[in-house]
């Protein structure tokens, strides 16, 4: 598949998505979403252990949205630019592996919306956060009015998204937005495909399953939630996973998923 806005790669069953307009900041433009989106689409039919999403020329993950682009909107085509960013969020969140956002630079605005959309944010040391849209008389478009408060908090994300502050990367693990900080690009990108390497040793089935529940019942309340888990926990009897998994706790050995 050959792409301008964005590189797809995959090895060893892990598919790595780079945002590839590095003298635009990685900006996030109807163009390159499209491409985005025929990229999700293809890895949905792939068997993969996961995905890294990251950003080209490690000065940015993504800088935001383009604004040159978005400037020469109207209200409808506001409203439809939106819908398609988050309908790409929405397609992340709903891969059936894990995905990590490796983040190196800037992820501001829609770059930072991006990145919540996946499982993990790993963040090296130059990570810079935020969510500034309010100091160019616009809001978060692409999520980031309803997932920041579900990272950090609904008080803290109030704060951030109307003073559009700009955070750094250990104070983004600090509020619970970054889960892991690394010293450089090199040791980021290893460490992304070490997790997802390492979750990939487990049931495959049963760590999709998870992610549904997760993805599905966030900010519902209790009792609601807990009946899909409990829906949830039925379907997991009836993978071949699950049968392995048992069995090999009780005969005392390594269980073999597929």
């Amino acid at each position: 598949m050959k792409f301008e806005n964005i590189k797809l790669t995959i090895d060893n069953d892990i598919a790595v998505v780079v945002l590839n307009r590095p003298k635009k900041y990685n900006a996030l433009s109807k163009e390159l979403f499209l491409e985005l989106d025929q990229a999700l689409e293809f890895l949905q039919t792939q068997k993969l252990k996961g995905m890294v999403l990251t950003g080209e020329g490690g000065k940015a993950f993504a800088g935001g949205a383009d604004i040159a682009q978005m400037a020469k909107m109207n209200q409808q085509e506001g409203i439809d630019f939106s819908a398609l960013a988050q309908n790409i969020t929405l397609k992340i969140e709903k891969l059936p592996f894990v995905v990590i956002a490796a983040v190196d630079g800037f992820a501001l605005g829609g770059g930072c919306e991006l990145a919540m959309a996946c499982d993990f944010i790993f963040a090296s040391e130059s990570a810079k956060f935020g969510q500034p849209e309010v100091s160019l008389g616009l809001i978060p478009g692409f999520g980031g009015c309803i997932r920041l408060p579900l990272y950090v908090g609904a008080s803290r994300a109030r704060e951030l998204i109307y003073s559009g502050r700009t955070i750094d990367a250990q104070t983004a693990k600090e509020y619970g937005l970054v889960l892991e900080v690394f010293k450089t690009r090199a040791e980021l990108l290893i460490a992304a495909r070490e997790k997802i390497n390492e979750i990939g040793h487990r049931s495959k089935s049963a760590v999709t399953i998870c992610k549904k529940v997760i993805q599905n019942t966030m900010g519902q309340n209790v009792a609601d939630g807990l009946i899909q888990e409990r829906d949830a926990f039925g379907e997991v009897f009836l993978t071949a996973d699950k049968v392995e998994g048992v069995a090999a706790f009780v005969e005392k050995r390594s269980a073999q998923f597929h």
